[in-house]
C-alpha cells in the first residue's frame, strides 16, 4: 500500500482503482446514504463523490464483508478453500477460527497444517491459538496436546490473533498451573471465553483471567449479567446448537455493541440450505433486531473487538464489500475481496482446491467385536444421557432395566460407545442415550468433541461393529450401517476433514443423512448431535472412552444403579 497515493486518491487527485456506487450502510451511525466508495490498492480510501475508469453501480445496499465471530472450520468437514467456496456467495469474507478440533488430534502440527491450507482461501482466516488441548486429561484419551510454549509460537504467526476459547473455567478458578502459564503467555492478546452457567463471583474471577467473549450461554439472565460485566456475547446459531432466537432478545439499543454473531459448528448442508452469516442477520431481524444493528453484529462489532481493519465501509478499512438487495432480505448481489470483484452470479476468480499437503493417518481404531459393545446389567436401573433439541447440553435421567432390558427402542434408549482412536489402547466407554429416535442400525464417526475419539450409537452390536469397521477402512469419517449395508462420508484429513469439494461433501452428507432416516432418526443433524455426547466440559452427563462422566462433579459415575 502506497500511503501517499492513497491520500491523493482520497483527495480526488488520483483516480481510484474502482468505485462502487449506490446506497451505503454506515455501521457507525446506522444510516443508509448514497455515495461512491473509492478503492485503491485493496483499501477503501473515500466515501463521497468519486470517479474511476472502473465503476460498479448498484440499486442494492453496500455493506461490509460479513464476519463469523467464532467457528471451527473442521466442523464443516471442508478444507478452508472449500469452505470459502461455500460461504463467499453468502457474503462472508472473514472468520475467527479456533482450530482446536484438529489440535486435539494432531497438536500444533495439526494447527500448522490447517493454517497452511487456509493460505489459498478467498475467505480470510484469523486463527485463535487453542487454549485447552486436551480439554480434560483425566477423563478421556486424547491425541494432541498444546502447551504454553506452543501457544507462544502460534501467537507469533501472522494469522493468529489471540487465545482460543478458555473452556477449562474450573482450571482458571482453581489457578491450575498449566492454565495460568498459558494465560501469562497470552497476556495482552485477545482471549475467547467459554463459561456456560457461570455467574456471580465465580464469573468475576473468570473475567479477571482476561477472557472477554462467550458463545456458551444458557439463559437471557446469564447473557445480561455477562454484558453488564463487560463481556462480548457471541450469539451462536450452529447446526447442533441454535441459541440465537432464545437469546437475541437481550440485544438493546444501549448494549448492541456488546454482541456478535457466530456459528461455532456448522454442517455444510446447513450453509447450502439456509446460508451463512446472511441467515443469522435475517434471523436477528425476524426476532426484533433492527437490520442495521444486525449487520453491525456480523461486521464492525467483531472487527473492533479483535482489532481488525475490516468490518466497515469507511476510509482506511480493507475493501471487503458485499452488495445486497436489502438489509432485511440479505440476498447477495456481489462480493468484493481486497477491492476486487470475486463473486456475482458465480465466482469471478479461480478457486484452486487441487493442491494437497501430505499428512499422516491419525486414525488407529482397535479391533472391536460385538461383545465389546455389550453392557450387561449390573443393577436394576441405569443412568441415561438425554439429549436436548437445538442444544448441546445434556441431562441425566434414570431408567429401569425392565423385562426387555436395555437398550429399548420403545423408550427411545439406544446403545452408545466411545472408543479410543488414537492408538493408545483398547479403551471403550459404554452407555445409553435417549432422544435420537433410532430404531435399528447404527451410526459411527471419528468426529467426537473434543478429543475426537470414535463414537457409535445403535441397537444391534453387529451393526455398530460394521459401521466402526467402515470408519477404519475409510481412515476416518461418518458411517451409517443399516440392514447389513453401509453409507459413508470419508474424512481422511485427521479423521475430521474431507479432501473433496464443497459440493461433493454436501452431496455425500445428504446421502448419509438419508440413510440415517432409515434408522428412524428424526434429528436434522444426527452426526453433529452425536459428536457432542463425549464432550466432558459441557453439562450435564457425557460418555468418553473411559466411561460415563458427571460433568458437574468432573468425575466418573457408574452406569448402573443397584
Amino acid at each position: 500500500m502506497n500511503i501517499k497515493d492513497n491520500i491523493k486518491t482520497a483527495k480526488g487527485e488520483i483516480k481510484p482503482d474502482l468505485v462502487v456506487s449506490g446506497d451505503v450502510l454506515s455501521v457507525f451511525s446506522g444510516e443508509v446514504f448514497k455515495a461512491d466508495v473509492a478503492i485503491k490498492d485493496g483499501f477503501i480510501v473515500g466515501v463521497g463523490d468519486y470517479h474511476s475508469d472502473k465503476t460498479y453501480e448498484t440499486d442494492g445496499v453496500i455493506i461490509p464483508g460479513l464476519i463469523d465471530a467464532h467457528m471451527h472450520v473442521e466442523s464443516s468437514f471442508l478444507k478452508p478453500v472449500e469452505f470459502s467456496r461455500a460461504v463467499i456467495p453468502h457474503g462472508t469474507t472473514s472468520v475467527i477460527a479456533d482450530p482446536h478440533e484438529i489440535a486435539n488430534v494432531a497438536g500444533s502440527e495439526g494447527v500448522k497444517y490447517l493454517s497452511m491450507l487456509s493460505e489459498n482461501s478467498l475467505t480470510d482466516f484469523y486463527f485463535m491459538a487453542p487454549s485447552c488441548v486436551p480439554s480434560n486429561r483425566q477423563l478421556e484419551t486424547y491425541g494432541g496436546e498444546i502447551n504454553h510454549q506452543d501457544i507462544r509460537e502460534m501467537l507469533s504467526w501472522d494469522n493468529v490473533i489471540g487465545l482460543g476459547e478458555l473452556m477449562d473455567f474450573e482450571g482458571v478458578l482453581n489457578q491450575n498451573p498449566d492454565i495460568i502459564s498459558k494465560l501469562e503467555v497470552a497476556s495482552g492478546s485477545k482471549i475467547d471465553g467459554h463459561s456456560p452457567g457461570l455467574t456471580g463471583n465465580r464469573l468475576n474471577a473468570y473475567l479477571v483471567s482476561g477472557a472477554d467473549t462467550d458463545h456458551e450461554n444458557i439463559t437471557p439472565e446469564e447473557v445480561e449479567e455477562k454484558v453488564r460485566k463487560g463481556m462480548k456475547i457471541i450469539l451462536r446459531e450452529g447446526s447442533a446448537s441454535r441459541d440465537l432466537t432464545r437469546l437475541v432478545g437481550s440485544v438493546t439499543q444501549k448494549n448492541h455493541s456488546q454482541f456478535m454473531l457466530g456459528t461455532d459448528d456448522l454442517d455444510p448442508t446447513d450453509i447450502q440450505e439456509r446460508g451463512h452469516m446472511d441467515h443469522r442477520i435475517k434471523l436477528s431481524n425476524e426476532n426484533g433486531v433492527p437490520p442495521e444493528i444486525a449487520v453491525k453484529m456480523a461486521t464492525i462489532n467483531t472487527a473492533q473487538h479483535y482489532n481488525l481493519d475490516i468490518g466497515a465501509i469507511a476510509p482506511g478499512y480493507k475493501a471487503d464489500i458485499v452488495v445486497v438487495d436489502s438489509l432485511r432480505n440479505m440476498n447477495t448481489e456481489a462480493v468484493f475481496k481486497d477491492g476486487k470483484l470475486i463473486w456475482k452470479d458465480g465466482f469471478k476468480v479461480n478457486i484452486n482446491s487441487t493442491e494437497k499437503i501430505e499428512t499422516k493417518s491419525y486414525v488407529e481404531i482397535p479391533e472391536i467385536n460385538p461383545t465389546d459393545l455389550e453392557a450387561p446389567p449390573e443393577g436394576e436401573e441405569a443412568r441415561i444421557i438425554d439429549i436436548k433439541p437445538n442444544k448441546i447440553i445434556t441431562e441425566q435421567s434414570i431408567a429401569k432395566v425392565g423385562e426387555k432390558g436395555l437398550p429399548d427402542p420403545e423408550r427411545d434408549i439406544a446403545r452408545a460407545a466411545v472408543i479410543d482412536r488414537h492408538g493408545k489402547g483398547k479403551h471403550i466407554g459404554l452407555g445409553f442415550v435417549r432422544g435420537f429416535g433410532i430404531e435399528k442400525g447404527a451410526l459411527a464417526s471419528t468426529v467426537g468433541h473434543d478429543s475426537h475419539n470414535l463414537i457409535s450409537i445403535g441397537f444391534e452390536t453387529k451393526e455398530m461393529v460394521r459401521a466402526i469397521n467402515k470408519v477404519r477402512e475409510n481412515d476416518g469419517g461418518l458411517v451409517v450401517s443399516v440392514d447389513g449395508e453401509t453409507t459413508s462420508l470419508p474424512l481422511p484429513i485427521a479423521g475430521l476433514i474431507s479432501d473433496l469439494t464443497y459440493q461433493a461433501v454436501a452431496e455425500k452428507l445428504q446421502q448419509v443423512r438419508k440413510e440415517a432416516d432409515r434408522l428412524g432418526i428424526k434429528i436434522e443433524h444426527p452426526f453433529m448431535k452425536m459428536s457432542f455426547l463425549s464432550l466432558p466440559v459441557i453439562p450435564e452427563i457425557r460418555l468418553t472412552d473411559y466411561g460415563l462422566v458427571d460433568v458437574n462433579e468432573n468425575k466418573f459415575t457408574n452406569l448402573w444403579i443397584e
